[in-house]
């Protein structure tokens, strides 16, 4: 009965682990700390929503929710270490612990993201030893990251109206890192319709198949969203960063950041309906 309560709060926890991957694109001495600051806490405050959303469904569950088990436990603990890292990384920003900083940055993302992984474990249909126990991780990271970097693309482009003085250049590498996500991103999908009637369980097969007989207009909408719009979205900032305006940018990244968050929330929700990792 909490499984969708669970595909929602993935959004939650997906920005928070792909935006911490995210600010590692643009160069830290190139960009003005404050950047990193207002952008962390971004991260963070999405991290935090998610977790206190995924206690309150183990100590308060819905009425037919199975009991949390091994998973459950081990996966709380990774936010919470992830969280407590992030906090101490974003608290290390306004001093000159450099190595603290850089440890801490380090065990945040590395946590948020084994967390993910094995929260992935707990949406899969085959057992451990099939394909399914590769290809929800890896999907549920490619999408972790696809949020992070168009989010982190908007929230630098605003910084261009703070910092007048700073070079295009780590604008760039962020739009750079956005399309090689999101082109990532369109190859696993396809990848993982492929592989999962060949080498999937007789569960995912027919979710598979449930979802392009029953729920194909969700489908579709979900790949017009996100890749497909997105990947038009990109062309376009990237014709604007060759004149460059910067403003223009930022615009078409806000535009950017509505159709792949839409089009992420339309993925968990056929995750919701079909348990496939789309």
């Amino acid at each position: 009965m909490d499984l969708f309560a669970r595909c929602f709060l993935l959004v939650f926890a997906q920005l928070y682990v792909g935006g911490l991957l995210a600010l590692s694109v643009p160069p830290f001495h190139a960009v003005e700390r404050g950047f990193y600051k207002s952008t962390a806490a971004v991260y963070l405050g999405a991290g935090v929503l998610a977790f206190i959303g995924r206690v309150a469904l183990v100590v308060w569950p819905p009425g037919g929710s199975a009991p949390p088990g091994a998973l459950h436990v081990i996966e709380l603990l990774l936010w919470l270490l992830s969280l407590s890292a992030a906090s101490l990384y974003l608290w290390s920003l306004w001093g000159e612990a450099f190595v603290l900083r850089a440890r801490a940055y380090v065990v945040a993302w590395m946590s948020g993201t084994a967390a993910l992984i094995v929260g992935a474990q707990l949406f899969r249909l085959g057992t451990w030893l099939s394909i399914d126990a590769v290809l929800y991780p890896v999907s549920f990271v490619i999408s972790a990251l696809v949020l992070g970097a168009v989010t982190n693309g908007m929230l630098l482009g605003h910084w261009y109206l703070i910092d007048r003085g700073l070079t295009i250049e780590p604008f760039r590498r962020v739009f750079r890192f956005f399309v090689v996500i999101l082109g990532t991103q369109a190859g696993g999908l396809l990848l993982t319709a492929a592989l999962l009637p060949l080498a999937g369980t007789a569960p995912s097969s027919a979710a598979l198949r449930s979802l392009f007989q029953d729920h194909g207009t969700l489908l579709a909408v979900r790949l017009l969203l996100s890749p497909v719009a997105s990947a038009a979205l990109a062309w376009m900032i990237w014709k604007t960063l060759q004149i460059p305006q910067t403003m223009a940018a930022t615009g078409l990244f806000y535009i950017a950041i509505l159709s792949v968050l839409v089009g992420e929330m339309m993925g968990r929700f056929i995750l919701f309906r079909t348990s496939l990792p789309l």
